[in-house]
This record gives structure tokens, C-alpha cells and sequence, in this order.
């Protein structure tokens, strides 16, 4: 483990202790998949209460996490505000990408631990952020690029998200990561197992680095710059003994 990453436990495990102590639920910053994983392959007699993670909506990939004691039982708050960035002039709005919105953000002089998931939906943005900053990026940010934008708060309660899926189907020698990853991206098998050992491909937010790995139904797949996807199960297996699955793709 390398320094920053047990920077990153110790601090875990020290808001965990802070909620043990004072019996309060304590709060990470949003984390990505890298420390998610720290977070999850942490062994759990570590910390001192339980935890849970939520990044505003159901799908999320960054997320935060939450220290809760025993005494407390209720679905925790989470302090997170949602923020849509929408053009003033739809007809002169430039197509706007993920890159785009999230530099003009950090523009502002804000951390990128401050920010959780951007949606792009039609021509505008939904982005996740921590609820102290809501307000200061809603009065400064004005610009994106060429196109003038004015942000405003959402009601959490009412917004809902369904991301797009793309359905693929096809036959898999074995349910092993690396042909289900064959199977999701077109790129040849060669280039699965550098994804695999170089430590981009997450399995419901842990690390894995074996190409042998299996899945299970319904896990959810991450591929760091590359994209992710839900393994749905087997729905059948051919006379060659091969299994028929189906993948959901985020797109």
C-alpha cells in the first residue's frame, strides 16, 4: 500500500473512531473507485462502527462514506446537494462534454474530493456536490467555454435518475472477468489483461487484478476510462457448452 493510500485508512478509520466516540454519524468527502476499494478491503474489526456509502443516486460511482454507531438507526443524511447547469440560450449552446463541465468547476478553485458523478442528460448537467459549496458555485459559475450557463439547486427528494443501457448479448466460454470484458468492449483479449493487472477494473467498487475472477449476477463492472457495465447472469448454455449473458452497458 502506498503512502497515500494509508493516509487515506488512517483517516477512515479516524472519522469511524470520531462516530464511536461522540456517537454521531461522521462523513468522508466523496471518494472514487480507487478509494472506495481502500475503504471496502479494509478489514472490518478496523473500524469502530459500521459504515455505508450513497453518492446521490443509486448508480453512482463516487461516493461518499458514512460512520454510524450502534445507536443510531435511521437512514442516514448525507450532505450532498444537486446541482443543474443549464445553458441560457439552448440554440447557441455548444455540446458541452464531462471534461468540460467538471474544469469549470475545479476552476473555481474547488477540490475534485468536493464533487461526486456528472450527468449529462440532453443539454444539460446534473453534478453532485458537497452541500457547503452548492450556493458559491451556483452564484460563480456563469461560463463554460463559449456558453453562458446559470446553475440552480435541485430538490434531492424529487430527482431520479436512469442511466441508458445498452443491452449486449453473446456467448462467453466461461463467466471468468476477462471474457465478460471481451464481450463488453470491442477490444481484443490482448488488451483485457493489461486492464485487469494494471488496476482498472473494479467489481462493485473493489479492485480486481485476477483475470480468472468470477462474476456473479447482477455485479457491477467498472472499467477506469473505458465505462461500466451490469452482469445480468447466464440465460442459457449452448450444445458446445458455452453460456449465453447478458450485459447492461451504461451509456
Amino acid at each position: 500500500m502506498q503512502k497515500e493510500e494509508i493516509v487515506l485508512q488512517k483517516r477512515l478509520i479516524e472519522l469511524s473512531r470520531v462516530s464511536y466516540q461522540r456517537g454521531i454519524a461522521t462523513y468522508s468527502d466523496f471518494l472514487n473507485l480507487n478509494e472506495l476499494n481502500i475503504l471496502h478491503t479494509t478489514p472490518q474489526n478496523t473500524f469502530f462502527t459500521k459504515y455505508e456509502t450513497f453518492g446521490g443516486y443509486c448508480s453512482s460511482e463516487r461516493q461518499m462514506v458514512v460512520f454510524l454507531p450502534d445507536a443510531l438507526y435511521y437512514t442516514p443524511f448525507y450532505p450532498i446537494k444537486v446541482l443543474k447547469i443549464s445553458p441560457l440560450q439552448k440554440k447557441f449552446a455548444e455540446e458541452l462534454s464531462h471534461r468540460d463541465y467538471l474544469g469549470a468547476v475545479l476552476n473555481l478553485g474547488i477540490e475534485r474530493c468536493k464533487l461526486g458523478d456528472i450527468l449529462l442528460i440532453d443539454k444539460n448537467a446534473y453534478i453532485f456536490v458537497h452541500e457547503s459549496l452548492a450556493d458559491f458555485i451556483c452564484q460563480n459559475l456563469t461560463r463554460i467555454r463559449h456558453t453562458s450557463v446559470y446553475v440552480e439547486i435541485e430538490d434531492e427528494q424529487s430527482f431520479s435518475y436512469t442511466p441508458n443501457i445498452e443491452e449486449i448479448k453473446g456467448t462467453v466460454a466461461s463467466i471468468r472477468l476477462d471474457s465478460i470484458l471481451a464481450l463488453a468492449f470491442p477490444i481484443s483479449r490482448n488488451k483485457i489483461v493489461p486492464l485487469i493487472e494494471g488496476g482498472r477494473v473494479f467489481v462493485n467498487g473493489k479492485l480486481i487484478t485476477t483475470n480468472s475472477y468470477s462474476l456473479k449476477e447482477n455485479d457491477i463492472i467498472s472499467v477506469r476510462k473505458k465505462g461500466r457495465f451490469q452482469y445480468r447472469g447466464i440465460f442459457s448454455q449452448t450444445k458446445k457448452g458455452r453460456y449465453y449473458v447478458l450485459l447492461h452497458k451504461y451509456v
